[in-house]
């Protein structure tokens, strides 16, 4: 649908919302429902709006009405909680859909690294002995990689992962507004960092202890590092390719979009955080530890591929709807 066929079919929508909604002592309760039914729609109108259209104006008139309107509805308490709601079930699975090619980008950069210095690392001595002295690999293989997720009380030590991870992370994202090259930067030294630990574990012959350590957290954590590095290209992207609009103003739309990415990695990074903590370290079996990284790691891709996925179809069939 072109933007002049999206305004057409709905203008009439968003001009009733608007007029409920600058009357809201003197509603009648067939009127609240109306307006409920009216908001429904339109934030469905915005979220198909952010996705394909690059017009500013339509998106912040928008905006603004599906907050007013919310605002009538929900008063501040009841806001905030649906607010909360809407945001897992829709706005972030949204976001990260409609950000895949940047989330692409990012993950390239993390795991090209990774998988080309873990590989050199493994099998040339040239490289390992770059990395560190044989004594320092040897104690880091056989104790202080694993001595490391058990070094402190497992409260203390998820509370401290969580806080480097997020660090990490929003070094990531800052690193857009240098027009991504800072975020690429970050995302090949993160990916360097883990491709030298896993070569030298292959390189001892000892690649199972790499994975039933790593595996746990590590997806989930890896997966956060790709959004927030999404987020920080978004960025970068609107200062390289602003399209029909000033880059200022580009950089403002996009930032909207890549605070969503990073308001779900600080979520994300707490549930990796969570695990590192109380699950990595632990007495458990290998195979459960490994079972439990790949199962949250399911239901993260699960929960952003199939809600982005059908909020966005959603979004394109709301001129189906029937009018209420």
């Amino acid at each position: 649908m072109d933007i002049d066929h999206f305004l057409a079919d709905n203008r009439a929508t968003w001009d009733r919302l608007a007029e409920l909604t600058s009357r809201p002592k003197k509603l009648s309760g067939d009127e609240v429902r109306e307006l409920s039914r009216l908001h429904q729609r339109a934030s469905g109108h915005l979220a198909y709006a952010q996705a394909h259209f690059a017009d500013p104006d339509v998106k912040a008139s928008l905006t603004s009405r599906v907050a007013a309107s919310g605002a009538v509805l929900y008063g501040a308490r009841r806001l905030t909680w649906r607010t909360i709601g809407r945001f897992f079930s829709v706005v972030f699975p949204v976001t990260v859909w409609g950000s895949r090619w940047f989330l692409l980008v990012s993950a390239t950069a993390l795991f090209l690294p990774a998988i080309v210095l873990g590989t050199w690392t493994a099998h040339s001595h040239t490289a390992l002995d770059a990395i560190a002295p044989a004594a320092v690999r040897e104690a880091y293989v056989n104790h202080d990689f694993a001595s490391y997720y058990s070094s402190g009380p497992s409260v203390e030590f998820a509370s401290h992962v969580y806080t480097n991870n997020v660090i990490v992370s929003c070094e990531a994202f800052a690193g857009g507004i240098a027009f991504g090259l800072l975020t690429l930067i970050a995302l090949f030294v993160n990916g360097a960092n883990l491709g030298d630990a896993a070569g030298m574990f292959y390189a001892a012959h000892h690649p199972g202890e790499f994975w039933g350590l790593i595996t746990p957290h590590g997806l989930l954590e890896l997966s956060s590092v790709v959004l927030a590095g999404g987020a920080g290209l978004r960025l970068g992207w609107a200062l390289i390719s602003p399209g029909d609009r000033p880059r200022v103003r580009a950089l403002a739309e996009e930032a909207r979009g890549s605070i969503v990415l990073v308001l779900g990695t600080v979520f994300t990074l707490a549930i990796s955080g969570t695990i590192e903590g109380f699950v990595t370290g632990s007495t458990l079996p290998t195979a459960a530890r490994v079972g439990i990284g790949i199962a949250v790691e399911v239901a993260f891709l699960a929960w952003v591929v199939l809600c982005g996925r059908a909020a966005r179809r959603d979004a394109e069939d709301l001129k189906a709807f029937p009018s209420p």
